[in-house]
């Protein structure tokens, strides 16, 4: 049944090599054989040789959603002979969920992103160069228009440094829209923008109007237009892109998975998606 999300973790999660010359602590090697899950009231757990895995503050690990478990439990079987945690993207947001290391209440995390909206990378256009502000207005205006109509706001672009002024209303209009997931979704929001630099191309992705490798693609805009004059280091530049898009895949799974059959309904229902 979770075939092609099995795939996809797969995929994602596939260590990435290493080729800096720093010297980092000696990898951890892979000490299990299978993965399991065990479902109890609710909640499925993840079992490494039956043994049950734990969060880095050492409380049993478990999510609350079967796809999700599945997910993790994937995320753990494509290990190699090493671990590599940086690759396990849906491990790590599940984790955060339930150690809360930096002790954020949902509210803190809903006005995290309403306030990251005033830097929005997609905002901000070039003030000195003719040719990458019209790149910019053709590629990322199409987004804040559809944004603008969606949550019924109307953000406006600037150019140069000066922050963007929003009409009011705005900011309890967003607030309202994140408000309606919950905690464990919400994690996945912050993850997804904290890769794009950007809310506006995290709600474009989680609301399926633009897919993950088009948002990773308009978050690098100017990065890719400077390539285009000075050249690129292709593995280096490549494997940024990968991680990014592998990020971003997580993060949308995470809040898609943690959503409950019910909300998506309704949104579906609404037309909201």
């Amino acid at each position: 049944m979770f075939q092609n999300t099995i795939k996809l973790i797969s995929r994602i999660c596939s260590p990435i090599v290493q080729t800096s010359i720093r010297h980092y602590p000696a990898p951890v090697k892979r000490f299990y054989r299978k993965t399991g899950i065990i479902s109890s009231n609710g909640r499925y757990e993840i079992t490494l040789d039956q043994r049950k895995l734990k969060t880095p503050k050492g409380a049993p690990f478990y999510v609350e959603s079967e796809p999700l478990a599945v997910a993790v439990a994937t995320e753990w079987d494509a290990q190699k002979e090493t671990i590599d945690r940086s690759s396990m993207h849906l491990t790590a947001l599940s984790s955060t969920v339930l150690d809360n290391p930096s002790g954020l209440k949902k509210m803190d995390i809903v006005n995290y992103l309403v306030n990251y909206i005033s830097t929005d990378a997609i905002l901000y256009h070039s003030s000195h160069e003719q040719r990458l502000k019209e790149l910019q207005l053709a590629e990322w205006s199409p987004i804040v228009d559809w944004f603008n109509k969606r949550y019924d706001v109307e953000l406006k672009a600037t150019d140069g440094l000066e922050v963007p002024s929003f009409p009011p209303g705005t900011a309890m209009n967003i607030s309202r829209y994140l408000s309606s997931y919950n905690e464990a979704a919400l994690n996945g929001f912050m993850f997804a923008t904290d890769t794009l630099k950007s809310v506006v191309l995290t709600c474009a992705c989680m609301d399926r109007f633009i897919s993950v490798e088009k948002a990773v693609l308009l978050a690098r805009l100017e990065e890719e237009y400077q390539l285009g004059h000075w050249g690129r280091v292709e593995w280096a530049h490549d494997m940024q892109q990968l991680e990014s898009q592998a990020r971003l895949s997580a993060a949308v799974m995470f809040v898609h998975f943690n959503s409950s059959n019910a909300f998506v309904k309704q949104k579906i229902a609404g037309g909201e998606i």
